[in-house]
């Protein structure tokens, strides 16, 4: 394992944002083709992510950011196969997206820039998809009116499902 990369930096704010005060460090497992995984310790014991990056947005909205696709495990809070996106903008209030992968369509919630499964019961279906399937299409709806299209590739996310399974045991 080697320390985060600096072209990371904004996975760690995220990490540290959303984790609890305590998160320690954030440590690379791997790269995977489009994948990455990652690990780290918390007050609550250990978390592990995969991530990716879109590899097409269409159209590119005003003041678009990093996008990432997560796909997380915190053993110590029963938490196994949460797929996240921060979309890299924000989304109209009020509405739902969608990711569809291998003709499966999972409604998601969104909140800000970022987007869950509406169904947490779906998340081993989804990371089953993710993984048997090329890419994923998340659509969504800005705070502009206007209906993106998120393309992320799946190259890679089986392995990188596998590394965050191995690394991260509660």
């Amino acid at each position: 394992m080697t320390t985060l990369p600096v072209r990371s930096l904004a996975l760690l704010v995220f990490m540290l944002a959303s984790a609890p005060a305590s998160a320690q460090s954030v440590k690379l497992i791997g790269e995977y083709r489009a994948w990455s995984a990652y690990s780290a310790t918390e007050s609550t014991g250990p978390v592990c992510f995969a991530l990716t990056r879109p590899s097409d947005v269409s159209p590119a909205p005003d003041g678009y950011t990093e996008a990432y696709l997560y796909l997380t495990h915190r053993p110590s809070e029963g938490v196994r196969n949460e797929m996240n996106i921060v979309a890299g903008y924000t989304f109209a209030p009020d509405t739902t997206a969608t990711a569809t992968v291998s003709g499966q369509s999972f409604e998601l919630f969104t909140e800000n820039d970022a987007a869950w499964l509406l169904d947490p019961s779906q998340n081993d279906n989804l990371a089953g998809a993710l993984r048997a399937g090329s890419t994923v299409v998340v659509e969504g709806t800005s705070d502009k009116g206007i209906r993106i299209t998120e393309t992320f590739s799946l190259s890679g996310a089986t392995a990188a499902s596998r590394a965050i399974e191995g690394d991260c045991t509660g």
